[in-house]
C-alpha cells in the first residue's frame, strides 16, 4: 500500500486539535483546540497562526455565507465574526447539560450545520447529532451517539458518513438533499482497535473517505465500496483527530493532533504532539459547504 509522511507546518502544544477546514477565499486553515477554547486562523504563506479566544471548549467551526466564522462550543453554536472577533450566540440545545460538550461538525449540502455532542466522561450513548440552520432552527438527526465524530457527503449528495468513534465502525446513510432526512444506515468499514480511534473524516474529489486514527498516528483514505483501506498518511505523533484538503489545487492534506493525557515521557518521545501537520497528496479534496 501506498504511503506518505505528513511534516509539521506549525508547531503548538494543542491540547486537542481539531475542526480542520480550508477558507479557500482566503487561503488558510481554520482549526480549533477544544480544550484551550481556541479558534486558529494558520496561513501557510506567512506561517502565522491567528488566535481567537472563545472563553469556553469549542469542538468545531464552518465557514458562513455571510463571512462570519460558526462554530460549536459547549451548549450549542455561536458565531466569531474573525475581522473583529466578536462573538454572537446561537442556538444553545445543551445549555441545562453540563455534562455534555459539543464535539465535531460540518455543513451539509444544503446549507446547515451539523454538529455533534458527547459526555464529557465519554458515557455510552449520551451523545446526539444536531442540525442547526442559520433561523435558529435545530433538528436531532441521530441519538444515542457516544462520540459524535467525523461527517462527509459524496459528490452527488446522496450519500451520508458518520462516525461514532467508539464503534469503530464508518456508517453510512442514504442522505435526501431536499429534505436532509437520512435513513437506511449501513456499515461500510470497519477500524481494527489496535490501528486506532476513527476520529475526524474528510472527502476527496473520488468520493473516497479520508479518517484520522487517534493513537493510531496517521491518516486513511478509504474505500467506501469496499472498506479497504487504499493509502496511509503517517505522522511522527499518535494523536490524529482531523483532516482536511487545503492548498490552490486542493492537493494538500492538513492534519491535527492533539497531546491529550500525554505524560512527561510520551512528550519527549513524541514532542511535535499538537502540531498542525500537511502531506502533498496525489490526490485532490473537495470544499467544504458553507453554512447559509
Amino acid at each position: 500500500m501506498d504511503r506518505v509522511t505528513a511534516e509539521p507546518v506549525y508547531s503548538i502544544p494543542a491540547i486537542v486539535g481539531e475542526g480542520s477546514i480550508w477558507d479557500a477565499a482566503n487561503q488558510r486553515l481554520l482549526w480549533v483546540d477544544i480544550l484551550a477554547h481556541k479558534i486558529y486562523a494558520f496561513n501557510p504563506q506567512n506561517g502565522s497562526n491567528t488566535s481567537y479566544d472563545i472563553g469556553q471548549d469549542v469542538g468545531t467551526i464552518v465557514l458562513t455565507d455571510s463571512g462570519l466564522w460558526a462554530y460549536a462550543d459547549e451548549n450549542g453554536i455561536g458565531y466569531l465574526n474573525p475581522d473583529t472577533g466578536e462573538i454572537s450566540e446561537g442556538a444553545k440545545p445543551e445549555k441545562d447539560h453540563p455534562e455534555i460538550r459539543f464535539n465535531d461538525g460540518k455543513c451539509d449540502p444544503r446549507g446547515t450545520f451539523w454538529a455533534g455532542t458527547m459526555a464529557y466522561d465519554c458515557t455510552n450513548g449520551a451523545g446526539r447529532l444536531y442540525e442547526f440552520d442559520s433561523k435558529g432552527a435545530i433538528e436531532v438527526k441521530i441519538e444515542g451517539t457516544t462520540i459524535s465524530n467525523g461527517l462527509a457527503w459524496n459528490s452527488d449528495c446522496k450519500k451520508f458518513y458518520f462516525i461514532d468513534s467508539l464503534t469503530y465502525e464508518i456508517h453510512q446513510y442514504d442522505y435526501d438533499i431536499d429534505t436532509g432526512a437520512i435513513q437506511n444506515k449501513k456499515v461500510i468499514a470497519t477500524i481494527e482497535k489496535e490501528t486506532g480511534l476513527p476520529d475526524g473524516m474528510t472527502i476527496d474529489s473520488d468520493d473516497y473517505l479520508w479518517v484520522a486514527l487517534f493513537d493510531g498516528g496517521k491518516v486513511i483514505r478509504i474505500n467506501p465500496q469496499t472498506g479497504e483501506t487504499v493509502f496511509e498518511v503517517c505522522l511522527p505523533v499518535p494523536k490524529v483527530t482531523s483532516c482536511a484538503f487545503g492548498g490552490e489545487n486542493l492537493d494538500e492534506l492538513y492534519i491535527t493532533t492533539a497531546n491529550y493525557l500525554m505524560d512527561e515521557e510520551a512528550l519527549e518521545k513524541y514532542p511535535l504532539s499538537g502540531s498542525l501537520f500537511k502531506a502533498k497528496l496525489p490526490f485532490k479534496g473537495v470544499l467544504p459547504y458553507k453554512m447559509k
